[in-house]
């Protein structure tokens, strides 16, 4: 894979983390507004479970769109320093076709 096209695969992947991201934040923040409106007593509260269930399941799928950010940041800091496609365990490339479906991957295949 071409560095340019590596970098535009790259920055494709981070820019719909961020939009995921950004969503997930704005469900979370509906999500905390809608259990305002409700019991705070999540026990007996019918809805509560259902809504700390929908809370913790926001908060999840943020934080991993969080680490898909960091490791899309980390590929292209790869990049830059002239890494990018090295196994960063035996040190051989990375086949590029796995590069092209992983493009964060830091380890080829085999390891």
């Amino acid at each position: 894979m071409v560095d340019e096209e590596a970098r535009e695969r790259l920055l494709d992947v981070r820019a719909e983390a961020a939009r995921r991201l950004a969503a997930l934040r704005d469900d979370h923040t509906a999500v905390v507004d809608a259990s305002r409106d409700s019991n705070a007593d999540d026990e007996h509260d019918p809805e509560g479970a259902t809504i700390a269930f929908e809370r913790a399941q926001v908060d999840a799928l943020a934080r991993a769109a969080q680490e898909r950010l960091a490791e899309v940041d980390a590929a292209l800091g790869r990049l830059a320093a002239g890494t990018y496609g090295t196994c960063l365990v035996c040190g051989r490339p990375i086949d590029p076709a796995r590069l092209a479906v992983r493009p964060t991957a830091t380890r080829c295949v085999g390891c």
